[in-house]
Order: C-alpha cells, then structure tokens, then sequence
C-alpha cells in the first residue's frame, strides 16, 4: 500500500513537471520572456539537448540511456526493502524527488529529442533549468544529508 502511494506522489510530481513545460511551451515561447519574483527571475523557453549546463548536447540517445538505468537504480532503492532496516523518510523522499525529476526530464528527452527548461535566475550568471531540475536537486542534497547523518550514526555506535 505505501508504495502505491510512491508511485501516486511521483506521478502528481511528473505531471506537474510536464504541466508547466507544456504551459511555458505554448505560452512564453509565443510572448517572450517574463520576469517575476520582483525581476529575480525570469520565464524563458530553452531547449535543452544536453544535461546540466548543456553539457552532452546533441548526445539525446546516450543521455536517455543513462538516465533510464539510474532511473532503474533509483527505483529499486526505492522499492526493495532494505534488510533489517526500515528506510527514513527523508530517504524515501530524497528517491521519490530524484525518481519524479528523471522521469519528468526523461520524458521530454525521448518525446522531444530535448529537454523543456525554462526558470532564469537573474540574480546570478546560473543556467536555465526547470521543476524537474528543481526535484532532482532538493532530492539529492536531502539524500546527501540522509547519508551524511547514517554514517556519523554508524560512527557513533561503533565507537560506543
């Protein structure tokens, strides 16, 4: 039952993703680009063909490949029960984060042969990104903190 309530929450999470890219798609890349937060950032419609920062663009084929393994990766951390060990949430949500964020992007990938990325900060020389982006990141620093704060708990134990 929990984990029909993971898919549910990535799901609402990839549709939101695909929402707002369909919706920048048809609406800024008609109008322009849009400032807002008080001009701290701006809606602008890029096409991605690379990875972050662009990197690997034109590489589509490859780069869906890679992330449909991680892909696999990811999911299987998030569905196989974990030995002797009930998973922390903040590890749930991290995989949950990561998984809607790779799905959304990968979607775009292998339907559009790019990526929809379309959130500017103006504040700062940054690249183009986009929700799913947004996902992927929250979701990795929580799971960089999970894995911090498990090994110093380890540390700990083993010392007392």
């Amino acid at each position: 039952m929990v984990y029909l309530l993971y898919l549910v929450i990535i799901a609402i999470l990839v549709g939101i993703d695909q929402l707002t890219k369909m919706q920048i798609a048809s609406f800024v890349d008609a109008n322009g680009p849009i400032e807002f937060l008080f001009g701290l950032f701006r809606l602008t419609y890029v096409e991605n063909t690379g990875v972050a920062f662009s990197m690997f663009s034109g590489k589509t084929d490859v780069l869906s490949i890679v992330t449909a393994v991680i892909l696999v990766g990811t999911l299987c951390a998030l569905f196989v029960p974990r030995k002797g060990r009930k998973k922390s949430v903040f590890l749930v949500i991290s995989l949950i984060l990561i998984n809607a964020g790779g799905i959304g992007n990968l979607i775009d990938r292998v339907f559009n042969g790019f990526v929809v990325d379309f959130i500017e900060p103006l504040f700062v020389d940054f690249a183009v990104f986009n929700f799913a982006d947004c996902c992927i990141t929250v979701g990795a620093f929580l799971l960089l903190g999970y894995e911090i704060y498990d090994i110093v708990k380890d540390m700990k134990a083993k010392k007392q």
